[in-house]
């Protein structure tokens, strides 16, 4: 594997000074598979040059934390490490505290509110003394550099990144995500400096195949035909698009960074080959892709990460 040359030129992740490989490594965790697989296979990712890493206490009760710890030993100055706030109702300083626990280490370059979605609760961290001040005193204490929030509504993002309380944000942005991430979130973000790290460019997997999200098989679907004349429950029978179509697609809006899963080596390589043969894709080119991602997502469930899931 060609180390590092395939992720250059790297790109400063909004006001933050870092500068991030254009792909970043989201959880990978999986409990079926041992930690020494798990890591090896994050450590993969990392060898290849990708530099940002997310994860959080709920993805997978502590282990994808857990594997991060141990893969990034040796090289975490190199690294932008993102971890999570997950229960939003209460008290900040000691979630982080078993965060950093977990992850053996003394502070993270960011913490983000997780799936932060509800304006009435956006409005509750955001007073006095509630959790986005409770983050800025974890920041002052040197226990992480950064804050923010991942949200699945544009309208708390722009509340958020309006009040300045965010020094990036998470939020989808793919070939089939609400518009207003795209034509009003991440010019907003980029204006205020803020370090835009954005997911959903496989539609948690609806785009690339039969499934309702993340590898969970549809629970009605059609069954492709074997020539033997029996049936195969595995083949990809409804429309669907490319791992390059939909990168491609995300890496022309030109966020700082598209975050993808890369779970195991086959699908690190199907991105990695994409992003070598990027190119930004014309208006042409997009229109037809979101067309085609409209009819690759019909009959797989709702899209959580959209105002309207059922658009």
């Amino acid at each position: 594997m060609e180390h590092f040359s395939q992720f250059q030129p790297r790109r400063m992740l909004g006001r933050t000074g870092f500068c991030a490989s254009g792909l970043g490594i989201g959880d990978l965790a999986d409990r079926n598979l041992p930690l020494t697989t798990c890591v090896a296979t994050l450590r993969r990712a990392l060898d290849a040059g990708l530099n940002l890493v997310d994860t959080a206490p709920g993805y997978e009760d502590g282990y994808s934390e857990q594997i991060v710890g141990e893969a990034i030993k040796g090289r975490r100055d190199q690294l932008f490490i993102i971890d999570k706030i997950d229960e939003l109702d209460a008290p900040v300083g000691a979630q982080i505290d078993a965060s950093l626990q977990r992850l053996q280490l003394d502070y993270t370059d960011a913490f983000v509110f997780h799936g932060l979605s509800s304006m009435a609760l956006f409005q509750q961290l955001a007073q006095p003394g509630g959790g986005f001040d409770q983050l800025a005193a974890a920041i002052k204490a040197g226990k992480t550099r950064f804050g923010g929030i991942s949200s699945h509504n544009p309208d708390v993002l722009h509340a958020a990144i309006t009040a300045g309380l965010c020094d990036i944000v998470l939020f989808p942005v793919g070939p089939f995500v609400d518009d207003r991430y795209i034509t009003e979130i991440l010019p907003l973000a980029k204006a205020q400096g803020v370090g835009t790290v954005c997911f959903k460019t496989f539609g948690a997997g609806k785009l690339l195949g039969d499934t309702v999200g993340y590898n969970q098989p549809l629970q009605l679907r059609p069954r492709g035909k074997l020539s033997s004349g029996g049936t195969d429950d595995t083949q990809a029978v409804l429309p669907r698009l490319s791992v390059s179509e939909c990168l491609h697609y995300t890496l022309t809006l030109d966020p700082d960074v598209a975050l993808l899963g890369l779970s195991y080596p086959n699908e690190q390589d199907l991105a990695f080959a994409a992003a070598n043969t990027f190119r930004p894709l014309s208006h042409e080119q997009m229109a037809d892709i979101r067309r085609r991602a409209v009819a690759a997502r019909q009959d797989k469930g709702p899209c959580w990460w959209n105002p309207d899931p059922t658009a």
